[in-house]
């Protein structure tokens, strides 16, 4: 077991399905490196992609460090007032919207390989 399976398994109930569930959706089918920083899973390619964060009424936020250059034509992604972060709420894992969650990874992991983050920090 990893690192982040043993930190994901401290949860519990829908928490705990919801992070196992995309956490072995994204290090086994997108092949992405996990890696807990500031306490939460995160997952990478070339550079940081997306994280899994336990929020209140036992939900996960699934956040995409570059949110703000995803397209987001479905329109479930949400910044919360944030400039770069964008992420999904999900409650439970039969609720998913898989299809559309997929989409968005796919867009993340190809903008991270085709497009260098740049940070904009001086």
């Amino acid at each position: 077991m990893t690192e982040v399976e043993n930190l994901i398994y401290q949860f519990d109930n829908s928490q705990k399905e919801i992070m196992l569930f995309l956490h072995h959706m994204l290090t086994n089918e997108y092949l992405l490196t996990d890696k807990i920083t500031f306490k939460n899973p995160c997952y990478y390619k070339n550079s940081w992609i997306c994280y899994l964060k336990p929020i209140k009424n036992e939900a996960i936020e699934l956040a995409f460090m570059r949110g703000n250059e995803l397209s987001n034509h479905q329109g479930i992604l949400k910044s919360n007032g944030r400039k770069q972060l964008m992420s999904i709420e999900i409650s439970e894992v039969k609720e998913m919207e898989l299809d559309i969650i997929k989409e968005i990874l796919n867009e993340a992991i190809y903008l991270d390989e085709t497009k260098p983050y740049a940070s904009k920090r001086k």
